[in-house]
């Protein structure tokens, strides 16, 4: 079972929209995961649209490939390094820490994660 940078049982980011490399709900890593998609977070409008500019589209729905596109608010296992370069620019999202794969740590530390930590509330849900 995979740990989450807590050293914990990785849980769950996204069933809605399906998320992770292996579309199975987690961020979830292997050595097929060239991108390593480990990062859970929370879109936003502005790192959607930094992403865009960056060449990776997520907001438009490409039903060919079963994506939906991206919208605030959706939770999405995003690319470790992704992420650093967002953060780099001042532009990255939140983090679900408990839901964000350990291998994560090989390119961010964990008390910059703490940092971007997403509050849950009561109505939050995956």
């Amino acid at each position: 079972m995979a740990n989450n940078v807590f050293g914990e049982p990785l849980i769950p980011c996204s069933e809605d929209p399906l998320t992770g490399f292996y579309r199975d709900g987690c961020c979830n890593t292997g050595d097929e995961d060239h991108g390593v998609h480990t990062v859970c977070a929370v879109m936003t409008h502005e790192f959607l649209e930094f992403s865009k500019k960056a060449g990776n589209d997520l907001s438009t729905p490409r039903p060919m490939y079963n994506f939906p596109g991206l919208k605030e608010g959706d939770r999405w296992c995003l690319c470790a390094p992704r992420w650093v370069e967002a953060w780099n620019e001042g532009k990255a999202p939140k983090v679900i820490l408990q839901a964000t794969h350990e291998k994560t740590l090989d390119y961010v530390p964990l008390k910059v994660l703490v940092k971007y930590a997403y509050k849950e509330t009561e109505s939050d849900s995956v």
